[in-house]
């Protein structure tokens, strides 16, 4: 079975860590390839097919600037990570939740055993 295009979906393409760390320094603000690839330590053939792929999957944009073309964050298109990774927090709220009440009942239990022995 064939493997999946690296560019069909936003997760696919973010899995890659040198794409993420793309999308980290383009948060700052906007770079050039030749920046991209100076900071990352690769090369600009390398960083190039790397803002295609984040390109193609709508989260980096690119404006004419002079000679120069320049990459930007598009944050929207982290939105399906986003909502994905949304649908685990009640998950972890609920699991909060009952930690939370654990801890209070050995609290009041704890309070509860040292006033039994305060009487004694």
């Amino acid at each position: 079975m064939a493997r999946a295009a690296t560019t069909s979906d936003v997760f696919n393409a973010i899995a890659e860590k040198q794409r993420r760390d793309i999308l980290v320094l383009l948060r700052e603000r906007e770079r050039s390839v030749l920046e991209l690839a100076a900071e990352l330590g690769l090369t600009q053939p390398q960083a190039s097919k790397h803002l295609r792929v984040l390109r193609q999957v709508e989260l980096v944009r690119v404006r004419e600037s002079g000679k120069q073309r320049l990459y930007g964050l598009d944050a929207r298109g982290l939105q399906p990570v986003h909502q994905w990774v949304g649908g685990f927090e009640e998950f972890w709220n609920e699991s909060f939740d009952r930690l939370d009440a654990y801890v209070r009942q050995l609290e009041h239990v704890e309070r509860k055993e040292q006033r039994d022995d305060g009487d004694g």
